[in-house]
């Protein structure tokens, strides 16, 4: 049950409110619905949740078309039962499944509580934005099922290529970068070597194959490091 716990964590949010901060938190859901008044259509929107951060494409009347991890496609035919809110359960199996839909949502169902950011990746993104309308419309024609992958075509995927006609995720570049770090290390490799040579001889398990991968993980590591 962790596990799913977890998951569900990486991609929901959920909001625990202090009841002596009520009236802060008033003041908040109204900034949120003075900014919600100033969306246009093409907006690029942001939301975030614990570990990452969720995009979608407004498109106008309080819509936002976004990629979304969802299982129940995949397993269902009924349309009705699709179109409702996206549960925890239908994510995790989605990513797990790598089965995802572009969906549109309303604004609060894609906010799902949090602070809703707009159009922040113009300024650290090298091309300029399509043509607002040009946005809205590429994010309505890709709508339906397609393979989901928490790496490799995410929901900043999807905006990306809809508000700039290009396929990028900072934060997998980020992720990837960190996990870099951390497992392509010089120390690393060392282990590797070392955890390598105990388990060989611990278990009396040296011929000319088993030594290879021995030698030839860590070697690995080591050059890529």
């Amino acid at each position: 049950m962790f596990p799913l716990q977890l998951l569900a964590l990486l991609f929901i949010a959920t909001p625990t409110p202090d009841p002596g901060e009520e009236e802060e938190e008033e003041e908040e859901e109204g900034q949120r619905r003075t900014n919600r008044k100033c969306l246009r259509r093409g907006d690029l929107l942001e939301v975030p949740r614990t570990l990452f951060t969720h995009f979608g494409i407004y498109l106008g009347g309080g819509r936002v078309a976004h990629f979304i991890p969802d299982i129940l496609p995949a397993v269902c035919r009924d349309q009705t039962r699709i179109r409702r809110m996206v549960t925890n359960s239908r994510l995790i199996l989605g990513v797990l499944a790598k089965r995802g839909s572009v969906r549109v949502d309303s604004v609060e169902d894609f906010a799902y509580g949090s602070e809703i950011l707009i159009n922040t990746m113009d300024k650290v993104c090298s091309r300029p934005a399509l043509a607002a309308d040009g946005v809205a419309q590429r994010a309505e024609r890709l709508q339906g099922n397609m393979s989901y992958s928490l790496l490799w075509y995410n929901c900043e995927h999807y905006v990306m290529y809809c508000r700039y006609g290009t396929v990028a995720s900072f934060q997998t570049f980020q992720f990837c970068k960190t996990a870099r770090k951390l497992l392509l290390s010089r120390r690393v490799a060392k282990a590797t070597a070392a955890l390598g040579a105990c388990l060989l001889l611990l278990l009396d398990a040296v011929t000319v194959c088993t030594a290879t991968i021995a030698v030839l993980l860590p070697f690995l590591i080591w050059m890529a490091a």
